[in-house]
């Protein structure tokens, strides 16, 4: 019996023992997470690129599309190796009816760092490409601001209460 007192007494020390250590404690680490990385072409229809857009855009419409202002600005990445070979940019737009049918024709340039790229006059509704070469020294940093500028737009009441330039769908650089 004696014997059954010290192997239970045993036990049970054995027992509380392996009970009452210490659980491991959850330590909280701080990270920094990345920041998210510029997309080189930016989609409307994207919302997480709707950082990128600067200034000029309004809310998105129908998932796909934004109207513009008359001068509009967006953030995009260099694509590589576009500050040795260059790149090529590109706006998918459109211009509605109401807008030729008012103004009759309208004039999209783009600027970056101060530099103007040939403009294009439109003269009809419909859907169009803008698309110029840009040249590597206007290309040499991470991110660009390109900025375009319409001629002419509608201002806020005419057929809106906002300003109203032209649709785009999106807008990117493209390696040569």
């Amino acid at each position: 019996m004696r014997n059954l007192i010290i192997t239970t007494l045993t036990l049970s020390l054995l027992f509380a023992g392996i009970s009452c250590k210490r659980r491991d404690r959850v330590r909280v680490q701080h990270t920094e997470e990345e920041a998210p990385q510029l997309a080189t072409t930016v989609h409307m229809a994207d919302p997480r690129s709707s950082s990128q857009l600067l200034s000029g855009f309004h809310d998105i419409e129908q998932n796909a599309w934004r109207w513009t202002t008359g001068k509009f600005a967006v953030l995009l990445r260099a694509p590589r190796g576009s500050a040795e070979k260059g790149a090529l940019l590109r706006l998918k737009f459109s211009v509605p009816e109401p807008v030729i049918g008012k103004l009759n024709a309208v004039s999209l340039k783009a600027v970056i760092h101060g530099t103007g790229l040939a403009p294009e006059t439109f003269t009809q509704p419909g859907e169009f490409t803008y698309e110029r070469d840009v040249s590597a020294t206007l290309l040499g940093k991470d991110s660009i601001k390109v900025e375009f500028v319409l001629d002419k737009w509608l201002p806020a009441g005419a057929v809106d209460q906002r300003e109203l330039g032209v649709i785009v769908s999106s807008v990117g650089f493209e390696s040569k």
